[in-house]
């Protein structure tokens, strides 16, 4: 298996299908994606370790910062990424950037404590309260309609090479409103993929409250957050929500439109109230 990265954000494997009956095949080289440590520090101070496809890793530290809360869009100077090399893992890769000096108290006092495999936002904060913070409200209402969001999908689902090649990666895609795709990432994680997705808008200077997420994955509630603090007013997702998902983007004013699929969506209604079983 290569363990350097080619700019695809593939390696291959050798494998052997085995059929049930007995019979196998010729050996082929199966596509895999990338999966790496990226470790991110600001200012100096390492701040987490995030497992990841190191494609639009600029876009990906960018993303991450802005969803964890830390800091604004305009405030995320450029990210300097140096690969590094390990016998046990391969290439890995530091990202270094420079935040404003009063973003540094929230930095430094979670930084001790925090440890990350994924971008879940909830790694290392301690208490229900840190968890569920309280998220801004939205201020604009997606205008999206259902063919729009029919058309989002389609586009969503070709700008995929990445899963194409493996069938082992998420995708988060951002549609303007009439449902034309302007942007897409793709990575093992689907935190990851959305933190890319949120950066890349933000580096691209693409207003997200003027479209809607279109996420390959269920409806959880760190993604509801992650597309809130993005300012973006509808996110769509192929699979169901969790209720806390459900909670947290009626809290927030976010437009939710689950499973998603080829012949139908449903659509969250914002002010349904819960009937717990």
């Amino acid at each position: 298996m290569h363990d350097s990265l080619s700019g695809s954000g593939t390696a291959s494997v050798p494998v052997r299908r085995n059929r049930y009956d007995g019979r196998s095949d010729e050996p082929f080289a199966l596509a895999v994606p990338v999966e790496a440590p990226i470790a991110i520090e600001t200012n100096g101070i390492a701040y987490a370790v995030m497992m990841a496809t190191p494609l639009e890793i600029e876009a990906f530290v960018t993303g991450f910062l802005i969803a964890e809360g830390l800091a604004q869009a305009h405030e995320v100077g450029d990210v300097a990424v140096h690969a590094t090399q390990d016998s046990a893992w391969g290439t890995g890769y530091v990202a270094r950037v420079n935040l404003p000096a009063d973003r540094l108290g929230p930095i430094l006092e979670r930084a001790r404590r925090r440890v990350g495999d994924s971008s879940c936002g909830i790694c290392g904060i301690e208490g229900v309260e840190a968890a569920l913070r309280p998220l801004p409200p939205l201020t604009r209402a997606s205008r999206a309609s259902p063919q729009a969001i029919r058309c989002g999908l389609d586009a969503a689902r070709r700008a995929q090479v990445l899963g194409q090649a493996t069938r082992a990666s998420h995708a988060a895609a951002f549609c303007d409103e009439e449902g034309r795709l302007l942007a897409s990432c793709e990575d093992v994680g689907r935190h990851n993929a959305l933190d890319k997705l949120v950066g890349t808008l933000a580096r691209s200077h693409i207003d997200p409250a003027h479209g809607f997420i279109v996420m390959t994955s269920r409806c959880s509630y760190e993604l509801v957050e992650k597309t809130v603090r993005a300012g973006c007013p509808l996110l769509v997702a192929i699979s169901a929500p969790t209720d806390l998902a459900v909670r947290r983007a009626q809290a927030a004013g976010l437009a939710l439109a689950v499973v998603a699929r080829d012949d139908c969506m449903f659509m969250v209604d914002p002010g349904a109230p819960f009937v717990e079983d």
